[in-house]
Parts: structure tokens; C-alpha cells; sequence
């Protein structure tokens, strides 16, 4: 679960920026359009402008599906009775489905997924699912008219939804789900309803009790505040005290200030002391009009207040038997939803197979801060539930 600060949305993209980004994900590579350093005569070359429209249509051609077995779209479905989008990719319909249910409250994974998922289409099928209220998903409904129906429990039959349409639309007996978060929330909360349609479970950053953890986060927070000799930070953390309240709740101002510095202080993704980094990726999404972008926060508005008491209430840790396979993927450093939490109920933890899989450089953007260990994981220690190698 993470809260996240608006950005400047900018409808023009310099080469330079566009070719940085690109070239920093293992998935895509392109040319760098710059003077040579080896020759000190040859000219400068004028930097040249694109639009997003021009870098987006170079990404998308980039990773485009081009296998005679691949599968490249993107759908609007109905689902619990609202439009929902989704995003399904990869380069062999005969491998397993994954999908991804992403955080937030309402912080779709789908258009940063361009950064980070190429290499994982060679293993899976990839379902980037945008939840009721989020993302490309608000805009296709009415938001007064989705805003009573911002439920745990209506996400949680959405998922079912959507994994019995995957289920149904690809030809699949189970497949696996991938939680990050407060999508970690829902998807515990499923498999733990319907093993039978999973392979297994893979919980990132996974949320078991935030009782337990938001007095964590909080310490862990104040911690690094003063290792860090911030005074200001060390002043707003101890003027929210206590922190959560003494009944357990948990009041937005509140916690806005416990994750802001928790960001600040690399409790989100290890070493970055803000999350602008990552919203940039939208800015570059083939997937994303810019409305689609811009609706990213309206959908966080929209969510937030009518699932913050349910992330507050959330307790899992006396659920521990599960009839499918349970992975977890934590992030050593993870200030946001605290690794300890999770490793402790881990342990015990009663299904048919499980592992808890530490990312020593991240904290809780293991994806984006450690893509090569994170699939390599994904295809070493989940793929094989699908009786595939």
C-alpha cells in the first residue's frame, strides 16, 4: 500500500530523456543519438524534440509480439458490472497465465509494466489488470456510480472475475496471481477462497496485518529520520504521534506524513528518496493515452478513503492453511508494508508448497528495483507449479 504525489504531466518528451529511460530496461534497446566522444571535431547535433505520441509509437513497436503463438491485447470486459480493462501479452499461448493485481489503492501497474515485464512474456502470459476505479478502468465508468461499490469484497469477486474469464478465454485449467501490495490484500484473500484456480500465489510486498505493521513502518521510519539527522523529518514524525491512532485506526493526514518521509528515507525503493521516478515511466507508456494518465490520481481519489479502513482492519495472520502453493517476494528494505510482518507469518504458513524469497537491494518496488532476480524467480520457484521448466 502506497500513497503518491501528483507529477507534472508533460505532453513532450525529449530524445535524450526518452532514449535514457529506454536504455536503462533490460527489455529494450536503442541507439544513443549523441555527439561522439572519440572525435572532438565532429559538431554538436541539435537535440531534437519528440512528442509522447512519436516516443510511445517507438516503445510500442519496440515489444511488439511478433511470435506466430503470441498474444498481444488489450481488452475492455465487464466485470461486477463495470467496464475494466486489461492488458495481455506474451510469446506463447501455450505458457502459464499470470496475473497481476496491482496497489494502491488504484495505482495501476499497467503502464510502468513497459519497463519491467518484456523478459517475463517468454515465460508467461502477462495480465495486467486495471481494478474498478483505476487507470483506463475510470475512465470507462461513471466514477459517482462506481464510488459505492469500492468494496473489499466487490474487488475480491472482481479478481475471481477475471481469473475465471483468463481461465475461460485462454484455455486454462488454473493459473497464477501475482499480489503487489495492497493488490497483495486481494489476492491472498482469493487464494485462500479458490486454490482451485490457481497454480500458486505470489505475494510481493505482501500485506498480512497492518496493526502489526503500521506501528512498525512507523518506527522503522523515525529510525532512519534520525540516522539520517533530519530534523525536519524527525519533527513531523514525532508531531503524528501516536501513530496509528489508539483504537488502531489510521487517519490520512496521518499516515500522508508517515509515507511521505518513508519515501524520502528509501522505505518505498531502496536509495530513492521519491516516487516522481517511477510515475515518469506513465509518462512513456504505449498502454496510456495521457487521459489515461492523468486518471491515475483521480482514481487514487477516488478509492482511497473507502479502502483505508479496510487496509487498517486487514488481519490475516491467524489464516495460514492454504490449498494451493504460497511464494513470497519481500523486499529487505521495505518500509511500506514491513518484510518482518510477512517473513513471521510465513513461518507459519501450512500449503502444498511455499518459499519466502528475499530482495536484498529493495524495498518495496522489488519489480522495478531488482527485474532480473525477480524473474528469475518468477520462472525458477513458480513456474514449475505449473508442471513447465
Amino acid at each position: 500500500m502506497h500513497t503518491h504525489t501528483k507529477t507534472h504531466r508533460r505532453a513532450r518528451v525529449t530524445l535524450l530523456l526518452a532514449l535514457a529511460t529506454i536504455s536503462s530496461s533490460a527489455a529494450i534497446a536503442a541507439p544513443v543519438l549523441a555527439q561522439s566522444t572519440d572525435s572532438a571535431s565532429s559538431p554538436a547535433r541539435p537535440e531534437r524534440t519528440f512528442t509522447r505520441s512519436e516516443v510511445t509509437s517507438i516503445i510500442r513497436n519496440a515489444r511488439k509480439i511478433v511470435t506466430p503463438n503470441g498474444v498481444e491485447e488489450q481488452l475492455e470486459i465487464s466485470i461486477g458490472g463495470a467496464k475494466q480493462w486489461i492488458s495481455v501479452r506474451g510469446r506463447d499461448r501455450r505458457n502459464p497465465v499470470l496475473l497481476v493485481i496491482h496497489g494502491g489503492p488504484a495505482s495501476p501497474e499497467m503502464p510502468s509494466s513497459w519497463f519491467f515485464e518484456n523478459s517475463w512474456e517468454d515465460y508467461f502470459t502477462v495480465v495486467q489488470w486495471d481494478q474498478r476505479g483505476a487507470g483506463k478502468s475510470y475512465l470507462a465508468n461513471d466514477p459517482e456510480t462506481i464510488r459505492p461499490t469500492i468494496t473489499e469484497r466487490r474487488i475480491v469477486d472482481d479478481a475471481g472475475e477475471v481469473v475465471q474469464y483468463l481461465r475461460k478465454r485462454y484455455g486454462k485449467e488454473k493459473i497464477f496471481v501475482l499480489g503487489h501490495s495492497w493488490g497483495s490484500l486481494v489476492g491472498i484473500t482469493l487464494a485462500h477462497e479458490h486454490p482451485e484456480w490457481l497454480y500458486a500465489y505470489i505475494g510481493a510486498g505482501q500485506m498480512i496485518d497492518a496493526k502489526s505493521a503500521e506501528p512498525v513502518a512507523y518506527a522503522n521510519t523515525l529510525k532512519n529520520a534520525v540516522a539520517a539527522d533530519s530534523q525536519r523529518a524527525i519533527a513531523e514524525l514525532k508531531g503524528i504521534a501516536p501513530y496509528p491512532e489508539a483504537d488502531g485506526s489510521i487517519p490520512f493526514a496521518k499516515i500522508n506524513t508517515e509515507r511521505k518521509w518513508s519515501v524520502a528515507l528509501g522505505g518505498l525503493a531502496f536509495g530513492h528518496s521519491t516516487y516522481g521516478w517511477y510515475e515518469k515511466l506513465f509518462l512513456l507508456s504505449p498502454d496510456y493515452s495521457e487521459a489515461d494518465v492523468q486518471a491515475v490520481d483521480k482514481g487514487s481519489e477516488l478509492s482511497f478513503a473507502s479502502l483505508l479502513p479496510v487496509i487498517a482492519n486487514f488481519n490475516y495472520s491467524n489464516v495460514t492453511k492454504f490449498g494451493c502453493p504460497i511464494l513470497l517476494f519481500e523486499g529487505r528494505h521495505d518500509n511500506t508494508t514491513p518484510s518482518e510482518i510477512a517473513e513471521k507469518w510465513m513461518a507459519r504458513v501450512q500449503a502444498p508448497g511455499k518459499k519466502l524469497v528475499w530482495f536484498e537491494n529493495s524495498a518495496h518496488m522489488m519489480m522495478i528495483e531488482e527485474p532480473g532476480r525477480f524473474l528469475v524467480h518468477l520462472v525458477q520457484d513458480a513456474r514449475p507449479y505449473a508442471g513447465v521448466n
